[in-house]
């Protein structure tokens, strides 16, 4: 039987063992060259004996505590500056532990499923990265994929100073960030990347919140029918499992193509589990202090896509109530173009995954949405340019945390208002002003009546932040809205794409999905 084991995060600092209190323990995520953040107090934690002292001392600083009378204690120092030379930490308890290569600059989390685990290896450019990312002052903390819910004893994972050896395996679009933040800043950076090809956002939520929610309990009730079928489902793949074996190894020997591999179904996959991904890769970071997060996730979430528009949002405030650093930074790569292009105006899926992250933006303090409408790939789910995905990131870091003047988005619709065959509609993020892209007349525009049926319809620019769109008693309007649009070219000075949007609030092809 499939049982959740979720253990305190004490019992994971300390990656569960026998004599695990016999001494101070320190949590993975605090290490040899690891990157604190400046500016922010920084809690050190652990487990020690019950009632043992604890000592910590950094960059001048001292502190003392004690271990509860379950051996977890906590102690809190800083905040610092930015610290470019390597320094040591001590804390000592009935052992003495001596962290060693720290710096002191800006932390960031980098999450989500497989686009952000895509390595700088995988994406465009990246040996040619790789072989210049000698980064002394760049540190990598490569999260690992485990959601097995009992730890095995042994370290998960290390920090590690940035050199073309381990970039390598890291995130691309993580690591491109990092770079661009690291040249205009002059400050260390250190990347955390938390990461799960294929998961889905309620594996990365914690359990409390989306059982709080009627819409979102659906997520957890999914697992009592995925534990109750276990056993069929799992003769049923193993079985599947063996006759591909055999039809493989037949078709190789006759020269044919060998057929495709049978897929995990959901109910073996412990990833897909609601809270698995958060209990094992987010939980035992905290409350290890970040500046912010980037978020690329959503492709699995797409039969649900209606719901993501609930689940996103409250995924990030478990995150930053979870972290008590109050409302974090946090950045949303809204997922780009992708699939056969379709001639007329659609109503998929994917589009409304990306409008959830439209609205999630919107509604949602202190976040960013990134526009990627213009880099995806039409038959890969994984477009490898992950170079362009990092430097928008940076953008809206530099802009809306660091406080660089400069417009890092292209326009952002606002509002609209019907009048005859016409709809005027506004925008803001306009920089200089609103422009075509290319020069040509804008494009994927389509319009709707009361019917709810959608045509193709023409744009054009007028003033500063306006666009007038026509169409026989237009009631709604939808831009660049289809999986893959047609060369959508509304922008800004910036030359960065309108993010696609709706003005309806119809109900999509995943209404009532849960």
């Amino acid at each position: 039987m499939f049982i959740r084991i979720v253990f305190p995060l004490y019992v994971l600092a300390c990656a569960v063992s026998l004599d695990c209190q016999a001494a101070v323990f320190l949590p993975d995520i605090l290490g040899d060259n690891m990157v604190l953040q400046r500016s922010r107090p920084i809690t050190i934690w652990g487990t020690a004996d019950p009632g043992e002292a604890v000592h910590v001392a950094f960059l001048g600083q001292e502190t003392s505590t004690a271990a509860d009378e379950h051996g977890r204690w906590k102690a809190v120092l800083g905040p610092f500056e930015a610290h470019a030379q390597p320094a040591s930490m001590a804390i000592t308890g009935t052992n003495r532990i001596v962290l060693n290569n720290i710096l002191v600059g800006e932390v960031w989390l980098c999450s989500g499923q497989s686009n952000m685990q895509w390595t700088l290896e995988q994406s465009d450019g990246g040996e040619a990265a790789i072989q210049s990312a000698d980064h002394p002052q760049i540190r990598l903390f490569n999260v690992s994929r485990d959601v097995a819910f009992k730890r095995k004893a042994g370290k998960l994972a290390s920090w590690e100073a940035c050199t073309p050896a381990t970039a390598r395996d890291f995130s691309g679009v993580g690591y491109f960030f990092g770079l661009e933040l690291y040249q205009e800043l002059g400050i260390p950076v250190g990347l955390v990347n938390s990461s799960y090809g294929g998961s889905q956002a309620e594996a990365w939520t914690p359990v409390a919140y989306l059982a709080a929610s009627e819409a979102l309990r659906p997520c957890i009730e999914r697992e009592k029918i995925w534990e109750a079928e276990r056993p069929r489902v799992q003769a049923s793949f193993d079985k599947a499992k063996e006759e591909w074996k055999v039809a493989s190894a037949q078709a190789e020997a006759e020269g044919k193509p060998i057929p495709r591999e049978p897929r995990v179904p959901d109910a073996l996959r412990d990833y897909r589990i609601a809270a698995s991904i958060y209990d094992n890769m987010i939980a035992p970071l905290l409350p290890f202090a970040i500046r912010g997060a980037l978020w690329y996730q959503g492709e699995s979430n797409e039969e649900r896509a209606e719901q993501y528009e609930l689940l996103l949002p409250t995924m990030i405030r478990s995150w930053r109530e979870r972290w008590g650093q109050g409302d974090f930074p946090f950045a949303i790569v809204q997922l780009p173009n992708f699939r056969k292009a379709a001639p007329e105006p659609a109503d998929e899926a994917w589009s409304h995954i990306r409008d959830a992250q439209r609205k999630t933006f919107l509604q949602v303090p202190k976040t960013g949405l990134i526009v990627t409408i213009d880099i995806g790939e039409a038959d890969d789910i994984h477009p490898t340019n992950k170079l362009d995905v990092g430097h928008r990131l940076c953008l809206w870091a530099l802009s809306e945390v660091y406080g660089r003047s400069a417009t890092w988005t292209g326009p952002v619709f606002r509002k609209a208002r019907f009048t005859g065959n016409k709809a005027i509609l506004t925008f803001d993020e306009v920089g200089a002003g609103l422009r075509s892209g290319d020069g040509a007349p804008l494009r994927t525009f389509a319009t709707a009546g009361a019917d709810e049926q959608w045509h193709w319809a023409r744009a054009t620019i007028k003033g500063k932040r306006k666009v007038i769109v026509w169409g026989d008693g237009v009631v709604a309007v939808r831009y660049a809205f289809n999986n893959n649009p047609d060369r959508p070219n509304l922008s800004n000075d910036t030359g960065l794409p309108a993010s696609p949007f709706r003005t309806d609030n119809w109900p999509g092809p995943t209404a009532g999905k849960r």
